[in-house]
């Protein structure tokens, strides 16, 4: 695999998805009204877990218009947060992880979110995926988001061949030039939504069919 053909599949699909993704976007691409600085980013993916890109949105909404600030939300009570964010679902899980998070920001890094993947990670409910979300969206740092739609389309493409996100992210940073690093979640994630659809791709009018061992029959008739 070489990094020409995967900057061409993302130059392509820049051109279809305008915009790409952002965490708290809604159904119509429409970015929030929040500031797009690590701490919003950075809750605001945490709550973007297992839930829709719609249900996302109004958790977020909601819970910054109550509490705007990392400091108002280290000292919220959980059980108001919890009914704040009920439509991201697993409101008590998320709400005491959120509370955790800003306090252990303001008590550890004196309020700044930081920006080495380690110790993102050792932050309530924020792995790897979570961490380059806020370092690709809030900070500007080039880094490979991998969820569930990038790690079946780069493995689907034959981008890669891995088992897991962990191995997908390392091994998409292995053959795309560091400069298109974020790009990878920005449009594969929409490329998931829109098109490369979960056992129901849309590979007649997929506009990089050409360039997919699946969508051109190169490779293996496997979905999963």
């Amino acid at each position: 695999m070489d990094p020409e053909r995967i900057c061409e599949i993302l130059s392509r699909l820049s051109e279809v998805y305008v915009g790409g993704v952002f965490p708290g976007r809604n159904s119509a691409g429409e970015d929030p009204e929040w500031p797009k600085d690590p701490f919003h980013v950075l809750i605001s993916t945490i709550l973007s877990q297992r839930t829709k890109d719609e249900n996302t949105r109004k958790a977020s909404d909601n819970l910054f218009a109550r509490f705007p600030t990392m400091e108002a939300l280290a000292e919220a009570d959980p059980g108001e947060v919890a009914e704040l964010i009920r439509p991201a679902g697993f409101p008590k899980q998320k709400s005491a992880a959120i509370v955790r998070c800003c306090r252990e920001i303001l008590d550890r890094y004196g309020g700044e979110v930081p920006r080495d993947t380690e110790e993102l990670c050792t932050l309530p409910m924020v792995g790897r995926k979570t961490a380059a979300c806020v370092r690709s969206y809030a900070m500007g740092i080039p880094s490979v988001c991998v969820d569930t739609h990038v790690h079946r389309i780069s493995n689907l493409m034959g981008l890669v061949s891995t088992t897991d996100p962990v191995a997908t992210e390392f091994a998409l940073m292995e053959i795309a030039p560091e400069d298109r690093w974020s790009d990878i979640n920005r449009y594969l994630v929409r490329h998931g939504q829109e098109i490369c659809i979960p056992n129901r791709p849309k590979c007649a009018v997929c506009p990089v069919r050409d360039l997919c061992d699946f969508g051109s029959g190169r490779g293996p008739a496997n979905l999963t």
